[in-house]
């Protein structure tokens, strides 16, 4: 039985990320295993929960991977752990826009039978914050609100305030969190900066968080709602293929080269593992300092991230920006999303990208950001035409197609449209997507690189 908490606000921005990462940075320097999960589809604040416990910090979406998937890969990524830790998303009961509880911190919660904790901003208000326990409490029977954390309290006499209120909620104080400008994390245009651009200060960050929690949070009292969750129910999630059209390839492993580095941070643990799962073998690369490909690749993976952070860099890595360009001239495939989309387009922000689209991108100071329900309208080595798969659009740049590709998806949500590109083995997209809840797309991307007959490169002066 795997011991759970679900972190959880009423709103955006009320300390849930501080009090989830400090958790799981006391209770990992305490002795336990502990396995990081975050609800929806962000991939910055995973990465300060893998820098807090060392374990990759792992998503849980009901909307991109199905409900059903919920607890398995809770079940997958907490596999030896004595703990997981969850953070949630937006408010409490905030899901995907018109879809109910769907995707929302409460469903996933109620679907991995845990209790939880609800961190209240607490700056500016005193009495009232026993209304707002109660709302959240009582708003749903299934979900199980075990306790509270209070958050930024002011003064000794605010927190008795506080504590008094509370009394008549029925809800226990398990921490008193005060106003802390060290744990506080830098953001920009799409949030807080990832780790990998700051890893030396991020780590001092989250030793602050955890040391803040420490002082402030009964952590005896938490470990024991955590472990008084029931059984999960639910066999751990595999990404090895279960006898079905999608299996392993024959032959020597294929060479898939991921990128990764500061510019390309946005990924999910679960997408390398299906690729090896599926016969290839997953070789990161930093298109920031790498000159060339993995030796003997056939083919590319460049998920999200912050080229418009990085575009005069990338730029003048210009060996690599050709390799990549003559390997997809030479039809091996690539997938790339977001950020991939961008390097993979003939320039970002004026900046020379790859050249491999016949596209210009530049930043915009509109946010899309969403769910989206999308189906394919072109065969690619991702998907045939016709297969239906959910993502998330999370993006200020804007791209201006030109000529020589068709769309890869038509969107069914928020507005009928189509989107993307793919042009021989590239797909390219603004969507980002989540593998495990279509599992045959990894298996199909490997069995294309296994079959791409390679090319001769051209010789480099």
């Amino acid at each position: 039985m795997v011991a759970r908490l679900v972190i959880a606000a009423p709103a955006s921005g009320s300390g849930k990320t501080t009090v989830a990462t400090g958790l799981m940075a006391a209770f990992t320097a305490g002795g336990l295993a502990v396995s990081p999960h975050k609800v929806g589809p962000d991939y910055i604040d995973p990465g300060y929960h893998a820098l807090a416990t060392g374990r990759p910090g792992r998503n849980l979406d009901s909307y991109m991977c199905g409900t059903e998937l919920i607890a398995p890969l809770l079940a997958h990524g907490a596999r030896g752990c004595d703990l997981a830790v969850v953070e949630g998303v937006m408010g409490l009961y905030d899901g995907a826009a018109g879809e109910g509880e769907l995707a929302s911190t409460a469903q996933v919660a109620k679907l991995l039978r845990a209790p939880v904790v609800l961190v209240v901003d607490a700056s500016s208000q005193s009495r009232s914050v026993a209304a707002l326990v109660h709302g959240f409490a009582s708003w749903d029977p299934g979900v199980r609100l075990g306790g509270v954390i209070l958050n930024k309290v002011a003064t000794d006499r605010h927190e008795a305030l506080l504590r008094e209120a509370l009394e008549e909620s029925g809800v226990p104080v398990l921490g008193v969190l005060r106003r802390a400008p060290a744990v506080s994390t830098p953001s920009r245009h799409l949030g807080l900066v990832p780790v990998a651009e700051r890893h030396t200060e991020a780590l001092d960050a989250v030793r602050a968080q955890a040391e803040q929690v420490r002082a402030g949070c009964d952590l005896e009292a938490l470990l024991a709602l955590a472990r008084s969750a029931p059984p999960l129910g639910a066999e751990p999630w595999s990404p090895a293929p279960c006898g079905g059209p999608a299996a392993p390839v024959a032959g020597a492993a294929p060479v898939i080269a991921v990128a990764g580095g500061a510019a390309f941070t946005f990924s999910y643990a679960e997408h390398a593992e299906l690729l090896m799962a599926a016969g290839a073998q997953v070789v990161p690369f930093d298109p920031l300092r790498d000159e060339d490909l993995p030796e003997g690749t056939r083919g590319v993976v460049v998920g999200g991230g912050f080229p418009e952070v990085y575009a005069p860099e990338l730029s003048a890595n210009s060996r690599l920006r050709k390799a990549v360009a003559e390997l997809a001239r030479a039809g091996a495939p690539v997938a790339a999303e977001c950020a991939g989309l961008l390097y993979l387009a003939r320039s970002l922000d004026g900046k020379p990208m790859c050249g491999v689209l016949e596209a210009d991108a530049r930043m915009s100071p509109r946010l899309t950001l969403g769910y989206r329900d999308a189906v394919a309208v072109s065969d690619s080595a991702l998907a045939p035409v016709g297969t239906r798969m959910r993502g998330h659009e999370f993006h200020r740049t804007v791209i201006e197609p030109g000529a020589g590709a068709q769309a890869a998806w038509g969107l069914r949500q928020p507005e009928r449209r189509v989107e993307g590109f793919v042009r021989g083995g590239v797909h390219a997209s603004y969507v980002h997507t989540h593998w495990a809840g279509a599992p045959d797309t990894a298996y199909r991307f490997v069995r294309h690189c296994a079959r791409w007959p390679g090319h001769r490169p051209v010789a480099r002066a």
